[in-house]
């Protein structure tokens, strides 16, 4: 499941000790650089917002969180394999010369003659190609992300236009 307002940076791996300790797996770089006294849980479908008791970064893409009002290890098994997520408004602004392809995942895709095609879900990056996902119409389309592709990224909006090569889309919905 996609939150448009929110940004995923983790998933709840494994509880430690009896008191509600949690170990995160970071998948957003620069986590450690944000400043959060609270998150959301993907419950379901829903994000479940928590307050932060502590945030302790440990090696490399673990983390170790307690969330006020988790005080039992019963409680924090209850979230294993969750997904984590902030707000947009947290997200860390980019450098133009940082920027990635892999940075248009929660872009809005637009086509030029087809309008929009909806969120990038995920960004995969295939021997000799970088291939968006998106959700058109209800259905999963997958779309190459290079030169000829892409005709403009706006960065303020979250949108990046595209010029789908002829066909592609009724490939998907036939």
């Amino acid at each position: 499941m996609k939150f448009p307002d929110h940004f995923k940076v983790a998933t709840i791996g494994k509880t430690k000790g009896l008191k509600g300790e949690m170990q995160l797996y970071v998948d957003f770089a620069g986590l450690e650089d944000i400043k959060f006294n609270a998150l959301f849980i993907d419950i379901a479908g829903k994000l479940v917002p928590y307050f932060v008791a502590s945030y302790k970064p440990s090696i490399k893409n673990t983390a170790y969180l307690y969330l006020e009002d988790v005080d039992t290890i019963e409680k924090a098994a209850a979230l294993l394999k969750k997904e984590v997520y902030l707000p947009n408004k947290l997200k860390p602004v980019k450098n133009e010369e940082d920027f990635t392809l892999f940075d248009l995942e929660g872009f809005l895709a637009v086509d030029i003659d087809e309008g929009e095609l909806g969120i990038i879900t995920a960004v995969h990056e295939y021997p000799q190609q970088i291939i968006a996902a998106c959700d058109y119409d209800g259905t999963e389309i997958l779309f190459p992300l290079n030169e000829s592709t892409i005709k403009g990224i706006d960065v303020a909006r979250n949108e990046v236009t595209v010029d789908l090569p002829e066909g592609l889309l009724d490939i998907y919905l036939e």
